[in-house]
């Protein structure tokens, strides 16, 4: 059986290369289709295989300035030839399920989200753009939804990598997915025996993370809160945290300290609303609950109650109140079986289950 995957990009390691990664264990003969392609930024098992690019990585600048030449990623799509193979897994984030196979090949669509940027997200992308920039993307965007809505009859199986995407795949292109949530690495996580004062929000500082939720939060509870991460609202963050002790905003963190802030932490706090969010489950295998705001991806892991804490207005009130809830003791959250639940979302697992879901569809 020949075997073809299609990611979007391939520039760096983040969740969907890991999921590529666990792709490349399951097929280690397959073939890689990409738009843009840096060997020195993945892994050496994704270098292992035969990487092909489409014409993006060719023009001008298309290895960094890739994502201002969206509006030609369908053509060079279609120009792939992927006539020689059997099955075609296609990783979407960005474009990559557009891809025109075989009529006897299975399509399997791995989907960590329909295109933040065409759809649920469109207007946050261009809220601060101008005038110009805002009239010549409009008929863009127009045209590309209109290709990945059509482009979504091509799949013949979508995988959603949890139930919020799963949702969004039902109400975008109107099919139904399978959900197999993403792999997550836990080696490095542990328990620790001394648990500080602090609580922990980690991740990039980008408007729909909500971290600003969680500073207005402590700043009028008092409680410490270390934060860890840095992006496009850092400066905003630090200008807003000025002057109360209690908010530690420490910029990016090496791993080995991220690693003891997660275990060393009264509990993370998780204000956003994520598409899954592997930061939790991180948090659960260091023994730690976590107090997410209760709607997107977290509900897949987090299990209010015995792993963690919803709060269900996106308020500083509400996340308040949670954090007050469990202060009181409402709650017996024990390291070993929070550890235990993360552990059911690891690399094996995820693996054993793509495998027996696409074996379960070739004819």
């Amino acid at each position: 059986m020949r075997v073809a995957i299609v990611h979007y990009w391939l520039n760096g390691m983040r969740g969907g290369e890991k999921v590529l990664e666990s792709l490349c264990r399951l097929y280690p003969l397959a073939d890689i289709y990409t738009h843009v392609y840096e060997p020195e930024k993945v892994s050496e098992l994704i270098n292992s295989h035969t990487v092909y690019t489409s014409f993006i990585s060719k023009l001008p600048f298309g290895k960094k300035k890739y994502q201002s030449y969206l509006p030609f990623m369908p053509i060079a799509l279609e120009q792939l030839d992927l006539t020689g193979y059997d099955l075609v897994i296609s990783s979407e984030s960005g474009p990559a399920k557009g891809v025109i196979t075989n009529p006897e090949a299975v399509h399997v669509c791995y989907c960590h989200s329909p295109m933040r940027y065409v759809w649920d997200m469109y207007y946050e992308y261009f809220k601060g753009a101008g005038k110009l920039k805002r009239l010549i993307s409009a008929p863009l965007i127009h045209y590309l939804k209109m290709w990945d809505y059509s482009t979504g009859a091509r799949v013949d199986h979508f995988i959603a990598n949890s139930s919020y995407i799963a949702k969004r795949i039902e109400k975008i292109y109107r099919r139904d997915a399978e959900v197999i949530n993403p792999p997550v690495e836990f080696d490095a996580f542990s328990i620790s025996e001394e648990v500080d004062d602090y609580y922990l929000v980690l991740g990039q500082m980008v408007q729909y993370k909500r971290v600003d939720l969680a500073v207005e939060a402590f700043i009028a509870n008092g409680k410490k809160l270390v934060i860890v991460g840095d992006g496009e609202k850092a400066d905003e963050l630090r200008e807003m945290a000025k002057g109360h002790s209690n908010i530690d905003i420490r910029g990016r963190q090496p791993f080995s300290e991220i690693i003891k802030l997660y275990s060393g932490c009264q509990a993370l706090i998780f204000p956003g609303v994520e598409d899954f969010g592997i930061v939790p489950l991180e948090a659960m295998a260091s023994g730690r609950p976590v107090i997410a705001y209760g709607r997107g991806g977290v509900l897949d892991s987090v299990v209010d109650g015995k792993t963690g804490v919803y709060f269900n207005e996106q308020t500083a009130e509400s996340l308040n109140q949670a954090v007050a809830d469990y202060e009181a003791g409402q709650y017996d959250f024990e390291p070993e079986a929070l550890r235990a639940h993360a552990m059911s979302f690891a690399t094996a697992e995820f693996e054993k289950k793509l495998k027996a879901y696409i074996d379960s569809v070739m004819p």
